[in-house]
């Protein structure tokens, strides 16, 4: 088991930097090998909500002053947080939204990094109103990453948050380390949703290729019985779709179905 005095001493190795990065994965400190595992981890997620799951548990583990960890996610209709370590956590992020003030609302806003903290909420003038309501909570300072950066001044589409319950609990070493793991689920998260965008463009094109199969064998069964030509086939399917209140492939179908029947 790893211990406090080891995480100490490779936090401080992170924050320098090795002298030539040549360093093998098996002389590695605890916090290269926890990036390490979330890395092998975060590949194995086929869902976006898996992922979220392993990053807020990694920062959870690997930040040393965070009590409380969630993500923030921009939807159509504002903000959500679809993960947490803590209910308290969640409470505290829908504050931010419903005030529009706060670390994990603004850095989904800002350029560059999307880094944005405060050490003391008790006296924070950037989020004033936020600021007062986390302390009447219980924290005592924030840390928030944006993810997916699109260029330029657009929007993220989230944020990584860290709470610590101690004023000045987050400190320069934690920012670094946080932002690292926002890398880490920005890239995994775009090759999920990437991957799911792929797999239901190819679920709609099956169901498409399906539709156009079973459209053709209801127009080839008419043609054949009626002697008539391709249009007028399709003519006498759309009618009775529009007739029957039903799905022109829904007819198709049970045409094709219980053609021995009509």
């Amino acid at each position: 088991m790893t211990t406090e005095q080891e995480w100490a001493e490779d936090r401080k190795r992170f924050a320098a930097g090795g002298s030539d990065g040549s360093a093998a994965l098996a002389d590695a400190g605890p916090l290269a090998r926890e990036f390490v595992d979330l890395a092998a981890k975060l590949v194995g997620e086929a869902s976006v909500h898996g992922v979220l799951q392993r990053v807020v548990e990694a920062a959870r583990s690997a930040v040393q002053g965070a009590d409380l960890v969630s993500v923030t996610l921009r939807a159509p209709g504002g903000f959500h947080t679809p993960v947490e370590t803590d209910p308290l956590a969640t409470e505290l992020d829908e504050v931010q939204y419903r005030l529009d003030e706060g670390p994990c609302v603004e850095a989904t806003r800002m350029a560059g990094l999307g880094m944005t903290y405060c050490s003391d909420l008790g006296n924070c003038p950037e989020f004033p109103r936020f600021g007062r309501a986390a302390v009447g909570m219980g924290v005592g300072s924030i840390l928030a990453v944006g993810m997916f950066p699109h260029g330029g001044d657009a929007p993220r589409m989230g944020a990584l948050n860290i709470y610590s319950h101690e004023v000045g609990g987050l400190d320069e070493q934690d920012r670094e380390i946080a932002l690292v793991l926002a890398a880490h689920a920005s890239t995994a998260l775009a090759a999920t949703m990437a991957c799911t965008a792929a797999d239901l463009e190819a679920a709609q094109l099956r169901e498409a290729l399906n539709t156009r199969d079973i459209i053709g064998q209801a127009k080839g069964i008419l043609m054949e019985r009626r002697k008539i030509s391709a249009d007028e086939a399709f003519d006498l399917l759309r009618s009775a779709s529009q007739s029957l209140n039903m799905k022109l492939t829904k007819v198709a179908q049970t045409f094709v179905e219980r053609r021995a029947d009509i």
